[in-house]
């Protein structure tokens, strides 16, 4: 019996390993759950080595290799630990991954003058074992903070991290949650880079919006747009400088990060606040979705009948210039602000094909510095949570906001860069 429990651990873990190189993309239904299983393993792989090492122990130590069978599924467990370990020497890499490419990006002097910070964030082993782990000292979070004045909704709530000692003045991150535009809530993503911000002074601020099929494209990026009015007015009060707003989310907040850049003070997406300055910074999506209208994209017919049903409520048929607009891909132009790009070469929902060509076309145009980074074996939602990964690409992500604090200071900095770091 202990022979096929240890048969029962191999097989099981193999398909987990297997799942997170190749995940199965049909049948349709099959895709959700593959994604989570794929995303799980890849990030949590040094914890899935743990548990079936100890599964494994404790099947041998009850004569669980007194069959041929069990020391074949011994073997079955050795190379999915290969895999395993494979997945974690590709996580280890993404330090590398985001200096290359902010080199790429910046150019060979850009870190000069920079704060001194560590650049491999999975140095915080104690984060990679606990996940779900993000507080920091000294970090809190003001929630629930209506940005639409009148609105009872949940929709029109946003909540703010900041250091309690942060001084007056500090730059502002907008958090955009993912979602398929349709699900997801503030508090669910980007809780690692906000906390790692916060901590070093940044005041942080994170954003529900109204989600279909009650809300109609471009009610969300509308939503958006008014949560960046309510910063211009409001953040000062939370020590933030209102003039200097960076926006950053992933999947669906990551379309939403691009088009909050590309987008700036167009009124069609302004209704009643048409005088407000909507512009930012800099964008940084995260595994965004950029094409909305063209066939190559990997979504394929999943994407494009999520669109018509829920979102736009309208074929591409009906309104091929609505797809077209909402299009990153097709908004770029020439003062659209600095970019930071970031995908996962294993992305099965928002494929990696589109974020490339995005980076491609904006640096084709733009005047202003595009960062691509491509990160070697990331799934989708990748950063969600802790993971050497995560804390690699949140710490590439602040020496991207370091460069720009140094390169456009907020008017309150002086010739000094901003924020000053703390001990997280």
């Amino acid at each position: 019996m202990q022979s096929w429990g240890i048969v029962v651990i191999a097989v099981w873990g193999a398909l987990w390993t297997l799942v997170s190189f190749r995940p199965p993309v049909r049948p349709a239904w099959l895709m959700a759950p593959a994604f989570f299983a794929a995303w799980w393993t890849t990030e949590l792989a040094p914890i899935h080595l743990v548990l079936q090492a100890v599964l494994v122990a404790v099947a041998i130590s009850m004569n669980a290799l007194e069959t041929w069978y069990g020391w074949v599924a011994l073997a079955v467990t050795l190379v999915s630990w290969v895999g395993l370990a494979r997945s974690v020497r590709g996580a280890t890499g993404t330090g590398r991954t985001l200096a290359t490419a902010l080199t790429d990006g910046l150019g060979p002097s850009w870190a000069e003058g920079l704060p001194d910070r560590p650049t491999r964030g999975h140095r915080e082993w104690t984060r990679v074992v606990l996940p779900f782990r993000f507080k920091r000292a000294g970090v809190e979070r003001i929630r629930n903070l209506v940005y639409v004045e009148g609105s009872t909704t949940k929709r029109h709530r946003l909540d703010v991290y900041r250091h309690r000692d942060t001084p007056p003045g500090a730059p502002v991150l907008l958090q955009i949650h993912g979602g398929g535009w349709i699900i997801g809530d503030k508090s669910q993503q980007g809780q690692p880079l906000m906390h790692l911000l916060a901590s070093h002074g940044w005041v942080c601020v994170a954003i529900n919006y109204r989600l279909s099929p009650k809300a109609t494209w471009p009610d969300h990026l509308i939503d958006c747009k008014r949560a960046l009015a309510w910063i211009r007015t409001h953040i000062a009060e939370y020590g933030g400088d209102p003039d200097y707003v960076v926006a950053t989310g992933g999947s669906a907040g990551g379309h939403l990060t691009a088009m909050m850049g590309l987008t700036a003070n167009d009124p069609q997406y302004q209704p009643g606040f048409e005088s407000v300055d909507t512009s930012v910074r800099a964008m940084v999506p995260f595994y965004g979705v950029y094409e909305w209208d063209d066939p190559r994209n990997g979504n394929g017919e999943a994407l494009t009948d999520i669109l018509a049903r829920y979102i736009v409520k309208r074929s591409y048929a009906e309104a091929p210039d609505l797809y077209r607009s909402a299009s990153p891909v097709h908004r770029v132009h020439a003062d659209a602000p600095p970019a930071l790009i970031i995908h996962g070469d294993h992305d099965t929902l928002a494929p990696v094909e589109e974020a490339r060509r995005f980076a491609a076309e904006l640096r084709a145009v733009s005047r202003n510095p595009v960062v691509y980074a491509e990160l070697l074996g990331a799934h989708h939602a990748f950063e969600v949570f802790n993971s050497i990964r995560t804390l690699d690409a949140v710490a590439g992500v602040e020496r991207f906001l370091d460069w720009l604090l140094v390169t456009a200071p907020p008017a309150a900095a002086g010739d000094g860069p901003r924020p000053t770091p703390r001990r997280a």
